[in-house]
This record gives structure tokens, C-alpha cells and sequence, in this order.
């Protein structure tokens, strides 16, 4: 059964920088297409980074530019660097997966099946 387990959320100042990580276990991380989540306090879970098999990724419009999305397939692993933190990006972070083969990458909750438990990033200005 695939599992999704992040780690890496904090607490920094804005204007700062935090890489949130997320390890696939049993499966392999190439089967499928990934995605970054978050969710605020009273807010609807979005998306807001994804990339499928290969490395084809995107981006919500109020993180391009400062969030990248990447994964590591020899550690079966993707990860979110997030640069010029902003306090509009606390939020709770989760991954998800979907297995099969896309041609593109998704921000939409009903095209995954499979998240982790997600990590908490808190921005303070």
C-alpha cells in the first residue's frame, strides 16, 4: 500500500526560505503524478505545485516565481522549496499522488487518491 509522509514544515520569518519534503513508499514515485496541497484555517484545500511522470510541473499563480516543485526518483521523493515566504502562505502542506500515466501535471484535489498527513507551515511578518 503507497504512503505519503512529509516533513520539513516550520515556522519562519517572511521573506524566508523552507524546503518541505515528501517520501513515496511502496511503489515507485516515477508511476505517478504528484502534487502540493495546503489548506488554511476556514479555507478550501488548493493546489499548489504539481508535475507528473516525467518532470513536467505548474504552478498556482500566487506562488510562481517563488515555489519549486522537484523530485528525486533514486530517493523516491519530491520536495517544495519555497522562497520569499509570504504570511498568505501559512497553511497546513500536503502531498498527493495519483498512479498511472499523465502527460500533464494538476492542481485539482479530485485527480489525486492518495496524500500524506501533511506538515505545518506558519510565516510570521
Amino acid at each position: 500500500q503507497v504512503q505519503l509522509v512529509e516533513s520539513g514544515g516550520d515556522s519562519v520569518q517572511a521573506g524566508g526560505s523552507l524546503r518541505v519534503s515528501c517520501v513515496l513508499s511502496g511503489d515507485n514515485i516515477s508511476s505517478y503524478r504528484m502534487g502540493w496541497f495546503r489548506q488554511a484555517p476556514g479555507k478550501e484545500r488548493e493546489g499548489v505545485a504539481g508535475i507528473n511522470n516525467e518532470f513536467r510541473t505548474s504552478y498556482a499563480d500566487s506562488v510562481k516565481g517563488r515555489f519549486t516543485i522537484s523530485k528525486d526518483k533514486d530517493k523516491n521523493t519530491l520536495y517544495l522549496q519555497m522562497n520569499s515566504l509570504e504570511s498568505e502562505d501559512t497553511a497546513m502542506y500536503y502531498c498527493a499522488a495519483r498512479r498511472g500515466r499523465w502527460f500533464s501535471p494538476s492542481l485539482q484535489v479530485g485527480d489525486y487518491i492518495t496524500w500524506g498527513q501533511g506538515t505545518q507551515v506558519t510565516v510570521s511578518s
